[in-house]
């Protein structure tokens, strides 16, 4: 399956914000937009503002672009606030969850992690990052990569797991105990203006 290989910061650099609690990616060089200057005096029109919201997103969970038009067309068929159940399919995808209970520093990591079949959910092993985990659903890692998972771990200090999931350190083992809401999602979007977008 295709997807960006390319250099990680340059994607923030290009939608203004850290799409990786990364310190390379919350350095003020980061941040500032490409070109000489930071394209100073650039204004931006109705249409790139709702274009770069929806980039923020897609970046941020590593989602490409035909994948992320089948989310928003999931999400709008579903009943509630189409932006709402967008960012809960978003959030439950097994990559990001992984991410999330904090095994990774990174959802590419978390990515590889799980496409490389070290990830197990109930018992069983997953390797589709794409996967929707349900409430009850238990990951856990391979004992193989214990030790590593535990060094990545030490190296988050100040990592704060969401409150949708419940994770035991010693175990390496996480529990989904609910739906995500947008308050525990920790990246700032406007998905008013992504729905705007597609319509």
């Amino acid at each position: 399956m295709a997807r960006y290989l390319g250099p990680k910061v340059k994607l923030s650099r290009r939608v203004g914000v850290p799409i990786a609690d990364l310190p390379k990616h919350t350095s003020k060089r980061a941040l500032t937009p490409p070109g000489p200057h930071g394209l100073r005096g650039k204004r931006a029109k109705p249409y790139g503002i709702r274009k770069d919201e929806k980039q923020k997103l897609r970046y941020h969970y590593n989602v490409l672009e035909r994948q992320f038009r089948k989310y928003m067309e999931a999400a709008g068929r579903t009943k509630g606030n189409t932006g709402e159940v967008l960012l809960q399919l978003l959030e439950r995808r097994l990559d990001n969850v992984v991410r999330r209970a904090g095994f990774c520093r990174s959802i590419w990591a978390a990515r590889q992690l799980v496409a490389h079949g070290s990830i197990r959910v109930n018992g069983a092993k997953v390797d589709r990052p794409s996967f929707q985990v349900k409430v009850g659903d238990v990951i856990t890692v391979k004992e193989k990569l214990h030790k590593t998972c535990r060094e990545q771990m030490e190296s988050l200090q100040g990592h704060q797991v969401p409150g949708w999931v419940e994770v035991n350190p010693a175990e390496l083992r996480a529990k989904v105990l609910a739906m995500p809401t947008s308050d525990q999602i920790p990246f700032d979007v406007n998905t008013n203006l992504i729905v705007e977008f597609y319509r």
